[in-house]
């Protein structure tokens, strides 16, 4: 068993309650989409890995916060429990997965977070209440993309200096050089990145962090799936 950041060992007890009702989902829940299913190894692959993103300050104060691609939830449900008064909106194109997050999140009574069951560019489109455009301090992103497409996603949703927090693994020269060529058309530079292998699943995990310079350029968000089909900078 790896060691754990210090965000999960300054849990509250209330905390670490709602959490354990989280893995439990996990763990029980036929349709959860997740192939971790151990307790044990869920807790430490997804909570602990979702939590290591407070080592960044920028997250840690943040009062309003996305999930792109938030999946079974991860890390955007662990982080709405350690982060009480921020408000955090999961952003999940997949009914299914919708669904769970739902049931999870009920389950742990989890009160500042909610499901948005859509794609992230629709809700990019339009400002609030509508839709979620510049009104994120930081998004968080998981393993669902390469960093030029999740910067593009993540720009329009973000203030200006908002921040992007994207978990990945081993470090891709190639990758990174494609979101520096990017960044000019994203206003999305790179700013750090940081191994947190010790805090996670996984030995190779990296999170990196991007900030938004300035306004959201033209043109974002282009349609959904041009992101991904076509990413800047490749």
């Amino acid at each position: 068993m790896t060691d754990t950041p210090p965000s999960v060992r300054e849990l509250s007890p209330e905390a670490r309650a709602a959490l354990e009702a989280v893995v439990e989902a996990v763990a029980r829940d036929p349709r959860a989409p997740s192939s971790v299913r151990d307790p044990a190894d869920a807790w430490q692959v997804h909570v602990a890995d979702s939590l290591a993103g407070l080592e960044f300050a920028e997250l840690h104060e943040a009062s309003a916060i996305a999930d792109l691609g938030a999946g079974a939830g991860f890390p955007g449900i662990p982080l709405a429990v350690a982060l009480p008064s921020a408000r955090i909106d999961l952003i999940e194109a997949t009914s299914r997965k919708c669904g769970f997050m739902r049931r999870s999140m009920d389950a742990a009574g989890i009160g500042n977070a909610r499901v948005i069951c859509g794609r992230s560019e629709e809700w990019a489109a339009s400002a609030p209440p509508e839709g979620g455009r510049e009104s994120y301090d930081a998004v968080v992103a998981r393993a669902v993309g390469r960093l030029s497409t999740l910067a593009e996603l993540a720009s329009p949703l973000l203030v200006p200096d908002g921040v992007l927090v994207a978990w990945k693994g081993r470090r891709d020269p190639d990758e990174e050089a494609e979101a520096s060529a990017a960044a000019s058309r994203l206003a999305m530079d790179s700013v750090e990145v940081r191994w947190v292998g010790p805090f996670a699943g996984s030995r190779n995990r990296h999170l990196h962090l991007l900030r938004k310079r300035g306004a959201t350029p033209a043109g974002l968000p282009r349609r959904p799936g041009m992101a991904k089909k076509r990413p800047f900078g490749s």
